[in-house]
């Protein structure tokens, strides 16, 4: 849909983001949120008395933070008179946030809102069985010792050992019974990707990545780390992207969700990552009070639905929808940003874009979506380097591509990723 008045994004900041398991493992879900949205805030000098909606996107939703977007508004110096929102949709969690942001200064329900999204995926929960929830109700239940005795012994040798995993529930479709790594193998065969393809997508996205690490200082509030022996240390700097990634490194991994005949590895997927993105963003109206310099502005957006087994074409889906609506075509962008779940799955939009018979037989079109180019896609590395906090991802494709779209004055730069459960969303961005 094209916005009837464009939501300005005024100014951003994030987190590094940290694999899964080092350096931000200890900070929760709104910890690193409320360090992204004060630095948001420090960086403007915005009066946070002014915002008038907190929206936040996050997909494992910590339990000892309930609405977690209100606990990051709170925590970060915003009024409590100020709401705070919490959405879900999935991996377009942080795109969510944003274009909600715009829905409801077009609905006339507000002019600034703080947004963003927030992941700590070393903090998804283990989890009890169902069958073993049912016998601690039982030991809770229990009147007299003999009866949480009898409790006690019901659980099975193991059963305790044996949790279930929280993430790998998250990271696999309820519907088609398939895991994100599995749809992206789809993608490969269909599209006839090969190893080779998705190594070598894989280590140009590290290259990037290592080649614009001054560049993505400046998205970044560096974070102060738990003191060991006394000296505390700072985060400055994304630690997913390798230094001197090789073709020879990433040919020793061996495949993850097809064994043997896969192309899928640990290379040439996202990496599982905690991070936080922050963003100020107004009504053109609110923005000349403020008197501020704003980085871009959301003009159009939407969301499509697609396969399941193939979400990871999501973003051609959307992008034809954008179009349809708004005239907008991939020639129009002078960068383009596609979240990079899997290296065969960006590979996969990009050939399904060229194709006259996939824009006929899937899209509803005469022809081809159009072509994404190398050159202008993922300038600065992606997903695969970067790492991929999936409730913040989307917006930081936003506050990245404005970014650098201002560096090359250029005009308009279009951002999508795919949605676990088959979905795309696709943004488009200008400068102002």
């Amino acid at each position: 849909m094209k916005l009837r008045e464009p939501l300005y994004i005024v100014a951003g900041a994030r987190t590094p983001y940290s694999k899964m398991g080092t350096l931000l493992a200890d900070k929760a879900a709104d910890e690193l949120g409320r360090l992204a949205s004060v630095e948001v805030l420090a960086r403007t000098g915005f009066d946070p008395a002014q915002i008038e909606e907190v929206i936040f996107g996050c997909v494992a939703q910590p339990a000892e933070s309930a609405n977690v977007g209100r606990v990051i508004g709170l925590r970060a110096g915003v009024p409590q008179q100020v709401p705070g929102i919490t959405v879900h949709r999935n991996c377009a969690s942080g795109f969510e946030a944003v274009t909600q942001a715009a829905e409801k200064m077009n609905a006339g329900r507000g002019d600034v809102f703080l947004v963003g999204g927030a992941e700590n995926m070393s903090q998804v929960p283990l989890l009890y069985s169902q069958t073993n929830v049912k016998k601690f109700g039982a030991m809770a239940r229990a009147k007299t010792t003999g009866d949480r005795v009898k409790a006690m012994l019901a659980f099975r040798p193991g059963e305790l050992m044996a949790p279930v995993i929280g993430l790998q529930l998250g990271l696999t479709d309820p519907v088609c019974g398939l895991n994100m790594g599995q749809t992206a193998e789809n993608i490969a065969r269909d599209f006839k990707i090969s190893r080779q393809e998705a190594d070598e997508f894989s280590m140009r996205s590290h290259h990037r990545a290592i080649a614009a690490r001054e560049k993505l200082r400046e998205e970044i509030v560096p974070a102060l780390l738990s003191a060991k022996n006394g000296d505390a240390s700072v985060m400055q700097d994304d630690n997913g992207p390798r230094e001197g990634q090789s073709m020879e490194a990433l040919g020793k991994l061996k495949p993850v969700f097809e064994k043997g005949t896969g192309i899928v590895t640990a290379g040439n997927a996202s990496q599982i990552t905690d991070g936080a993105v922050a963003l100020l963003v107004m009504s053109e109206a609110a923005l000349k009070k403020s008197g501020l310099q704003p980085l871009g502005r959301l003009v159009a957006f939407d969301y499509a639905g697609c396969d399941p087994t193939r979400m990871g074409l999501g973003p051609v889906f959307a992008l034809n929808r954008v179009e349809q609506q708004t005239g907008l075509k991939l020639k129009d962008a002078d960068l383009i940003e596609i979240n990079e779940a899997f290296a065969a799955q960006v590979i996969g939009c990009q050939r399904a874009a060229k194709s006259d018979e996939f824009g006929r037989k899937y899209l509803g079109r005469d022809g081809a979506l159009g072509e994404i180019p190398d050159e202008i896609l993922n300038v600065n590395g992606g997903a695969v380097a970067l790492g991929h906090p999936v409730g913040s991802s989307g917006a930081r494709l936003v506050l990245t591509a404005l970014k650098e779209l201002k560096r090359r004055n250029g005009k308009r730069a279009v951002v999508t990723l795919c949605v676990g459960g088959g979905q795309g969303g696709a943004l488009w961005l200008e400068t102002v």
